[in-house]
């Protein structure tokens, strides 16, 4: 089950050879990775919107060099392994268009299997005049093979009636749902990384660690290796790392892996903030926040 962080869990043991870092273009970072070496691939790439780290281009030239990450983050794919792609929407002339749409193709001319397309969901973020705001985005999550690692029993969340029992029939006065939890779902609500989150840094656009964790926790084992090709500020490092896994991250800005440095840093000193799993959503209508 999905439980708040305990306190042996915020000083992770970890040592250098789990911590690769590196300020490259992805591409020829990627190139030099051993083939099926790694057994997730979890990352938000920019949605082409003219964001500070990112340059805009027209959406063919976008979708090509998609295509050309995508195509290396498959080799580098485990035969068991999970490419977890999260976007949002490009937005041009008023109108939206989703990205996980137009880069669903990519994936399937590899062959991938399309697992789940997660929605998560979060409560703030601009505020629309001329549409509805958008308060939700997609993780793609493909595999390679039907033979993939899954851990659910890992990610379980409280079950909303946890003595709930059968009422009749043959299981009469048993348990009708699983002791350990239940199915998180494909709706996941987290918040995101604003201004007020405590992990907040430099980064416009910054995944927020329990993401990943979910993500790590499901699909990984201990001791594997996870990798991000747009690793930003190195959140999925983080999510990696707190759970004895290999992280693996580049980004082109020296700014940002020079903070994702430091955050892994934090970690291993035990002084790294984050947002703990599992940890209600602020609720002013309950009484204490819903904490």
């Amino acid at each position: 089950m999905l439980r708040r962080t305990s306190e042996a869990s915020l000083f992770p043991q970890f040592d250098v050879r789990q911590v690769h870092l590196a300020c490259s273009d992805n591409l020829a970072y990627m190139q030099s990775m051993q083939a099926e070496s790694i057994q997730l691939i979890v990352t938000s790439p920019p949605y082409n919107i003219g964001k500070a780290y990112e340059h805009r281009h027209e959406m063919e030239d976008y979708v090509r060099r998609q295509r050309q990450v995508i195509s290396e983050c498959v080799r580098l794919l485990s035969p068991r392994g999970s490419i977890c792609w999260q976007v949002g929407n490009h937005v041009a002339g008023g109108e939206i268009l989703p990205l996980d749409i137009l880069l669903y193709p990519e994936f399937k001319r590899h062959g991938l299997f399309l697992r789940n397309r997660i929605i998560w969901q979060f409560g703030h973020g601009l505020h629309c005049s001329k549409r509805f705001s958008g308060r939700h985005e997609a993780i793609m999550w493909f595999t390679k093979t039907g033979d993939y690692v899954f851990n659910l029993d890992a990610v379980r969340v409280p079950s909303k009636y946890p003595g709930k029992k059968h009422f009749k029939g043959p299981k009469r006065g048993e348990l009708s749902g699983n002791p350990m939890g239940k199915n998180p779902t494909d709706v996941w609500e987290i918040p995101n990384v604003k201004s007020n989150h405590v992990e907040k840094t430099i980064h416009p656009c910054q995944f927020p660690v329990e993401l990943v964790e979910r993500l790590v926790l499901a699909l990984t084992n201990p001791g594997d290796a996870v990798f991000d090709p747009y690793m930003g500020v190195g959140s999925s490092v983080i999510g990696a790392l707190r759970h004895d896994r290999v992280g693996y991250g580049c980004d082109i800005v020296q700014e940002y892996v020079d903070v994702a440095q430091q955050r892994v840093d934090d970690l291993r000193a035990g002084t790294l903030r984050t947002r703990e799993m599992g940890k209600p959503i602020y609720d002013p209508d309950k009484p204490g926040g819903g904490h």
